[in-house]
């Protein structure tokens, strides 16, 4: 059966990829102008150094996903799904009122509380977005649907980090025009998602968010497929957060390039990852294919891998602009590497999520959901540890990003050792394929 995607301007997918998009676009656009406020024009908490603050607000942000993530998939199982949405929506444009008056403040402690907020409303949209995708979409359209929320995901990603950069040039009531306007648009369209009845109506909410946590983990550990497909997930989350992470000073100390090269390798990763969403989804034809992890896999690591060998020593000399980098032929090379990097990691995570969401009980898929988000949580933090540590012992990224590379392999191993159904399944869409044409 073939991946057509022509369930996606319908009212059961369309209003749910629109939420998503404008709410992952809103949540870029605060953290982006928040950084570049903290980097560039002065803004700072207390005294701390901008690096600090940075920091801070990356951590102020992911803080929620470990609090409130057992409770967001509780109350995904609980109540209709459509009906959370709408609540969270709501609370956005809320939230973005109160950005808004933070700029207007220069403030940054009221700026790092609106990112802790709008923590929050990822943390209980995460769940939600996922596992009411099974309740929409028939099975064959699943995938197909996972590769279209993974590319909505990280193109708005892409768009709203370059349009939260732009617009701090604007002022603070430009910025907070838009910020309130998106997320009016995101209610707007939260507003056309159909009913999604709870799976688990009876289910009790606690306040105790970490036991909470901690059951939700272990219930979910003992489901073998819930666990291996969060293991790769999480994985892949990890290594997003390395390379996305060290882009920025990769492309200054080892490629030589300024700001504007930066943004051209963001957005080849982000489209990359779009686009290798969608053509996974194509590959799979309808149904899922467990073996094309391994080719995202193998693509990661021979990418990822190619980039750092080809850019191991430190640039020596002055940062060149964009023309200056695409006119010479070698850094060709380090284009084609980032952008097949996303591109093969867009193969590795659609089939993972579907399955995820395929092994899932109707009554605990929200809940697998989070437990998802929270061990994806550990994950990014041990990659920023490990990140911390690899570059004190050498202070070179390009041997931490083959690090990473070369880490995938044992990873995936791991990943076959506990799934060996992925090994099994490694040329079902090969031969699918063949037998189609």
């Amino acid at each position: 059966m073939k991946a057509d995607f022509s369930f996606f301007a319908t009212r059961r997918f369309f209003p749910l990829f629109g939420t998503q998009f404008l709410g992952a676009f809103n949540d870029n656009l605060l953290k982006t102008a928040v950084v570049v406020l903290v980097s560039y024009h002065g803004l700072t908490l207390d005294g701390l150094s901008p690096a600090l603050v940075v920091n801070l607000a990356a951590g102020v942000f992911i803080l929620p996903f470990f609090l409130f993530s057992a409770t967001a998939g509780k109350l995904s199982e609980r109540v209709d799904k459509a009906v959370i949405a709408r609540w969270i929506k709501l609370a956005e444009i809320a939230i973005m009122a109160l950005a808004g008056i933070g700029f207007v403040a220069h403030s940054a402690a009221m700026l790092l509380f609106t990112l802790f907020l709008m923590g929050c409303h990822s943390a209980f949209f995460g769940p939600l977005k996922y596992s009411v995708l099974p309740q929409y979409l028939k099975e064959h359209e699943l995938v197909g649907g996972n590769g279209l929320i993974e590319m909505g995901t990280f193109l708005a990603i892409l768009i709203g980090q370059i349009i939260g950069s732009l617009m701090t040039q604007g002022g603070p009531a430009l910025m907070a025009t838009l910020l309130l306007a998106t997320a009016a648009f995101g209610y707007l369209s939260s507003r056309s998602m159909p009913p999604a009845p709870p799976g688990a109506p009876d289910l009790r909410l606690s306040a105790n968010f970490i036991k909470d946590s901690v059951e939700l983990v272990r219930d979910a550990w003992r489901i073998p497929d819930v666990r291996c497909a969060i293991l790769g997930i999480s994985w892949f989350w990890l290594m997003g957060a390395v390379y996305t992470t060290q882009l920025p000073t990769f492309t200054n100390m080892h490629l030589g390039g300024n700001e504007d090269v930066y943004t051209l390798l963001l957005a080849l990763f982000s489209i990359g990852i779009g686009l290798g969403s969608i053509v996974c989804a194509k590959l799979s034809r309808g149904h899922l294919q467990l073996g094309l992890v391994l080719l995202g896999s193998a693509g990661m690591t021979v990418f990822g891998g190619d980039l750092a060998l080809s850019a191991l020593p430190h640039y020596r000399g002055p940062l060149i602009g964009l023309a200056d980098f695409l006119a010479v032929p070698a850094n060709w090379r380090h284009l084609i590497d980032v952008g097949l990097l996303g591109f093969f990691g867009g193969f590795f995570t659609v089939p993972l999520y579907t399955w995820l969401q395929m092994s899932s009980p109707d009554s605990f898929r929200s809940q697998a959901i989070a437990a998802n988000n929270i061990i994806n949580g550990f994950y990014m933090v041990a990659a920023a540890v490990a990140s911390v540590l690899a570059l004190k012992a050498w202070d070179n990224i390009a041997i931490l990003l083959l690090g990473t590379a070369l880490a995938n392999i044992l990873a995936t191993l791991h990943l076959l050792r506990e799934a060996p159904v992925i090994w099994q399944q490694r040329t079902h869409w090969l031969r699918a394929m063949l037998d189609k044409a």
